[in-house]
């Protein structure tokens, strides 16, 4: 009834390697299972969405940013990455943070301006199937410099699906009436261009760098506060963290720029100094010979 499982991972040099038909490890299946069931934590808040039961639909999507922020380190680490597991990460990406979001919009305010707002639904999730694309396509490149892997191009698609939903989170704060939907629609809309632009935004992969002792306490009370006014008032730290993601990117694009300018500067003075050599060089060749 099932065909085997037998998924395809990449070695250090490359090549593709298959796991011996019958003996795939259950870790390689891990990361999988989480990827599914961030996959139907997406579905589910499409469902609560159509229900009207917004919180629930929040909650949901969250959920499902949370798996996909972890499945790829889990993956990582368990040594159980693979290109079947990619594929469907990718996949599952498409659904829980280009069209969940974009449904949810639509049935909380964007269907009342009928066919206009079914455009919004469509260009948010067409940018975000362009966001994958592209971000799938970058992962083969590693001729990047060191200090442009501090920055995505662009807004990653989960964020882009959680600050997306900063208007309900705003419903509970009392800041929604009817005749904001307009901007509703073109708050979508520009939520969507941001995710394939070419903006710099701040990257989580320094969560992979280490750092010193005395951050440590600090670093998990920290966790510990935001999980708790998380869980405690959802609505009003969303809210305030969609506020601060965006505030954030006006700076992570002033950082890239001062990050190229000095990558450009230390390149022109490596330059420069190897010019110098060749020179020295050359002049003390006749030397030589006389």
């Amino acid at each position: 009834m099932f065909p085997p499982f037998d998924p395809e991972r990449d070695d250090r040099k490359g090549r593709p390697r298959v796991f011996a038909r019958g003996q795939v490890p259950i870790r390689v299946l891990v990361p999988n299972i989480f990827t599914l069931v961030g996959l139907c934590a997406g579905l589910t808040a499409i469902r609560m969405g159509i229900e009207h039961r917004w919180d629930m639909a929040v909650a949901a999507l969250v959920f499902a940013a949370f798996l996909d922020g972890i499945d790829g380190h889990v993956a990582r680490l368990l040594k159980a990455s693979t290109r079947f597991g990619a594929e469907l990460d990718s996949l599952a990406d498409f659904v829980n943070f280009g069209v969940a979001p974009a449904i949810i919009m639509f049935i909380w305010s964007l269907e009342d301006l009928k066919s206009l707002g079914w455009i919004a639904v469509l260009v948010f999730a067409v940018c975000s199937a362009l966001r994958l694309a592209r971000f799938n396509v970058s992962l083969g490149q590693t001729d990047q410099p060191a200090w442009k892997k501090s920055f995505f191009v662009g807004v990653p698609a989960p964020a882009g699906a959680i600050i997306v939903l900063l208007p309900i989170y705003a419903q509970d704060l009392g800041l929604h009436w009817p005749s904001l939907t307009p901007l509703v629609l073109l708050y979508t809309v520009a939520v969507a261009l941001l995710m394939v632009s070419n903006v710099p935004t701040i990257s989580i992969k320094m969560l992979g760098q280490r750092i010193h002792r005395e951050y440590v306490p600090p670093l998990f009370v920290l966790a510990a506060l935001f999980m708790a006014l998380l869980l405690t008032y959802p609505a009003h730290t969303l809210f305030v963290g969609s506020l601060v993601y965006l505030a954030l990117i006006p700076v992570s694009a002033y950082r890239y720029v001062l990050a190229k300018r000095k990558a450009e500067e230390h390149a022109k003075a490596q330059n420069g100094a190897g010019a110098s050599n060749e020179g020295s060089t050359r002049q003390a060749g006749p030397e030589r010979h006389v």
